[in-house]
C-alpha cells in the first residue's frame, strides 16, 4: 500500500493539508437546487470536496424496510448527478460519490469521478469491493462496525487490484452521543497496520472531534454537511451547517501549523534564551 492517495489534483494522506470532506449524502433531500447549494456553500466553507449517495433504491434495500420511502424521495436520477458532478467541477470542488450497487459503480466510472467512497455497511460487500476497485480509481473506505479481519479482507481486496485506499476511523452511531467511544488512538495503529492514509469520518454532533483527530493523526476529515440542521430528513440534525463547517476547516488549519514538523533541536526564536542555559 501506498501512504498517500491522488483525488484529482490534490494528495491526502501523511504530510499533506487535511483533505475535508462536506458529506451531503441524501441532505440534499432529492432537491437539485438545494443540491447545488449545498455543493456552492462547501466549497464557501473551504471543504475539499463533496459527497453524494448514488443508488437504485430497489437494489439498495427491500420495499418492506423503514427506510425505501426516505430513499426512494432522496433518490437522484443519473442525469441530474452528472449536471451536479459538472456544476462542482465549474466552481472549483471535487464531487464524487458512494455507489451502493454494480449500476451506479458503471455510471460514476462513466463521468469518470476522482475516486468512490465505500459505507461501513458495505465493507463487508465483497462484490461491491470487488466491483469498485476492478474501475482502478483510488477508495476511501468507512471502517465503521468492521473488526480487524473484516478490514484485512477488505484492504487486500483493493491492494490485489493495486488500487491506493484510505481508511477513515468511524463509529457507526447516528449521532455518537459518548466521547468515550470514539477511541481515537485507533487512527494511529490503522495507519501502522496498513500503510495507507487513515482518516476520521465524524458522527459526533458539532465541530469540537474532527481537530482532534487530526492531532491524532487523520488525513482526511468528513463530516455531515446541511444548510439547515432543522430541514427534513434522516441526516440533517448531525449535520454542521456552512459557518459551523468553516469554522471546523479555520480549527484544523490551525491543528496542523501546531502540529509541524519532528524537529529535536532549537527553534530560531529560541536564539536570545540559549545564553541562559545552565551547562554543568
Amino acid at each position: 500500500m501506498t501512504d498517500k492517495i491522488k483525488i484529482g489534483e490534490r494528495l491526502a494522506g501523511e504530510g499533506y493539508p487535511t483533505y475535508v470532506i462536506a458529506e451531503i449524502g441524501i441532505n440534499h433531500n432529492g432537491d437539485f437546487s438545494l443540491a447545488k447549494k449545498l455543493i456552492e456553500q462547501a466549497r464557501y466553507s473551504g471543504a475539499d470536496a463533496v459527497k453524494f449517495q448514488t443508488y437504485i433504491t430497489e437494489k439498495r434495500v427491500g420495499k418492506n424496510s423503514p427506510i425505501f420511502e426516505i430513499l426512494k424521495k432522496c433518490e437522484l436520477s443519473f442525469d441530474v448527478q452528472k449536471q451536479l458532478f459538472v456544476y462542482a467541477a465549474t466552481i472549483g470542488i471535487e464531487a464524487f460519490s458512494t455507489p451502493f450497487d454494480g449500476e451506479s459503480v458503471d455510471f460514476l466510472s462513466s463521468i469518470n469521478v476522482p475516486c468512490y467512497k465505500v459505507a461501513s455497511f458495505d465493507l463487508v460487500n465483497k462484490e461491491l469491493l470487488k466491483k469498485i476497485v476492478s474501475q482502478g480509481k483510488p477508495v476511501i473506505m468507512s471502517r465503521g462496525m468492521a473488526d480487524q479481519h473484516e478490514i484485512d479482507e477488505a484492504v487486500s481486496i483493493a491492494k490485489r487490484a493495486a488500487v491506493p485506499c484510505a481508511i477513515l476511523h468511524c463509529i457507526s452511531a447516528y449521532p455518537v452521543n459518548s466521547l468515550s467511544i470514539l477511541n481515537l488512538r485507533t487512527i494511529r495503529a490503522l495507519k501502522e497496520r496498513y500503510s495507507c492514509p487513515v482518516g476520521f469520518s465524524d458522527h459526533t454532533l458539532g465541530i469540537g472531534v474532527p481537530p482532534y483527530a487530526v492531532a491524532a493523526g487523520a488525513s482526511i476529515i468528513e463530516k455531515h454537511f446541511t444548510i439547515s440542521r432543522i430541514s427534513e430528513g434522516p441526516d440533517h440534525a448531525l449535520s454542521v451547517e456552512p459557518e459551523e463547517l468553516k469554522e471546523m476547516v479555520i480549527s484544523i488549519r490551525k491543528v496542523e501549523e501546531m502540529m509541524g514538523d519532528i524537529r529535536l533541536s532549537a527553534v530560531p526564536e529560541e536564539k536570545d534564551i540559549l545564553q541562559y542555559r545552565r551547562m554543568s
